[in-house]
């Protein structure tokens, strides 16, 4: 039989294994975007170490989001993932918070060369009309969909799959952004959802359907934001955490 000093000394090497084993989780890296010939062997959503090394060829370009920063790594070049990563910014930050849905503008929204609307989403937190697949969200009674630049006004279809629930969403103008009325439609959690966009000059009503999955838990770095999205797999969003990393690090 184990002795009560052996029993104590066990228990300590195992407690040790654990918090060893979660600080190296807490010290992994998420790759948020990955190009060039080395993006298979580096795919959106893979943990690399902080103190793992990455060697990249001529065309690679790697973004991964650590607990300390943001680290875009370009060939060809070796790199250490967590050598001086750029300081998370606010934007990037305010990206974990709950209330950042809350902080969307609706309305006209100015693109670039006077075009109106954003070209690219401007915050994960918005439903892409355009984007199928599981869409994270946190307050589901706070939802906003989101629509590429457009000249006119557009009407989108948002139906609960299965069920003959559904509401008309208009955007009006040119604006890109447009709450979603809950006592129209209520989003639930787990739900999928089609939306039906207007119709094209062919005829045709392209549509996308998604998956609601609602977030419960607040994130104080956008790298533990990161992994959520990718348990997830709202790798969307994931892709939108990543353009907007890249840009404010560089």
């Amino acid at each position: 039989m184990f002795s009560v000093r052996k029993r104590a000394r066990l228990a300590g090497v195992a407690l040790a294994g654990i918090m060893l084993a979660g600080s190296a989780a807490a010290n992994a890296g998420v790759v948020v975007k990955s190009s060039g010939p080395s993006a298979d062997q580096y795919p959106v959503g893979e943990e690399v170490a902080d103190s793992s090394t990455i060697s990249l060829r001529a065309g690679d370009k790697i973004t991964v989001l650590t607990d300390r920063g943001t680290k875009v790594m370009q060939g060809p070049g070796t790199f250490r993932v967590g050598e001086r990563p750029t300081r998370t910014r606010a934007r990037l930050t305010n990206m974990t918070r709950r209330n950042a849905a809350r902080g969307a503008r609706t309305g006209a929204v100015r693109g670039s060369g006077g075009s109106s609307g954003p070209d690219t989403i401007p915050n994960l937190w918005l439903v892409d009309v355009t984007r199928g697949g599981p869409t994270c969200l946190y307050n589901l009674d706070r939802v906003r969909l989101w629509r590429p630049v457009s000249e006119e006004a557009q009407t989108y279809r948002i139906s609960q799959v299965g069920t003959n629930e559904a509401l008309d969403v208009e955007f009006v103008g040119t604006e890109s952004v447009r709450a979603l009325d809950p006592a129209g439609l209520q989003l639930m959690n787990g739900q999928s959802y089609t939306i039906t966009g207007p119709a094209s000059e062919g005829g045709s009503m392209p549509n996308v359907e998604i998956r609601v999955i609602e977030m419960t838990e607040a994130f104080r770095q956008p790298a533990e934001l990161a992994r959520a999205l990718v348990a997830n797999g709202c790798m969307s969003q994931v892709a939108v955490l990543g353009n907007t990393a890249e840009a404010e690090a560089s």
